[in-house]
């Protein structure tokens, strides 16, 4: 649910921010072919842009549909729609369907074994602020991720949880057509 705001939170434009966010923003528009609200509203501060870019592309034991696992199930645990909206796409480009992503938010994953147990398990530590029920934790390594999974989940759990709290805080417009509401 957007909050109702006496501020209001606009989204810069590229002019409004530095060279070195520009050329950030030059390049996203070149990937993606255009620059995320959420991604314009980092350049705000000089070095966030390059710093949450820096951090969200690291690389990872954890393969790109496991980090949208992630990525979903935070952010419906946070509340967060413009990040279900956003995730809702890329979970899609990362094979998951229309029924797999709602599975996904709504914290069970009954269409893979091993998704579930990440999923479950990624609920459990945003839910419980890092301390998730050990059945949980068992059943992830008895699923067979290690421990550098395990801090890579971690790592991807907190920076969703930047992203989703920036957007939670703000209530900027969302660009990605709109996740349902569960």
């Amino acid at each position: 649910m957007t909050p109702i705001r006496k501020r209001t939170f606009d989204v810069p434009a590229r002019a409004e921010v530095s060279a070195t966010n520009q050329q950030l923003f030059d390049n996203l528009q070149k990937g993606l072919g255009f620059v995320p609200n959420l991604y314009a509203y980092f350049a705000k501060s000089e070095t966030a842009l390059a710093d949450y870019l820096t951090f969200q592309n690291r690389k990872s034991t954890l393969r790109a549909k496991e980090r949208e696992v992630i990525n979903l199930v935070v952010s419906q645990v946070n509340g967060c729609r413009y990040c279900l909206s956003a995730h809702t796409v890329l979970g899609k480009m990362n094979g998951f369907t229309d029924e797999q992503v709602i599975d996904l938010r709504n914290g069970s994953a009954g269409f893979d074994s091993k998704i579930d147990a990440l999923v479950k398990l990624a609920k459990s530590i945003t839910v419980s602020h890092g301390r998730a029920d050990d059945a949980l934790l068992e059943a992830f390594f008895e699923a067979g991720y290690t421990e550098a999974n395990l801090v890579d989940v971690i790592i991807v759990i907190g920076d969703k949880i930047i992203s989703n709290y920036i957007h939670n805080l703000t209530a900027f417009e969302i660009d990605f057509p709109l996740a349902e509401e569960l």
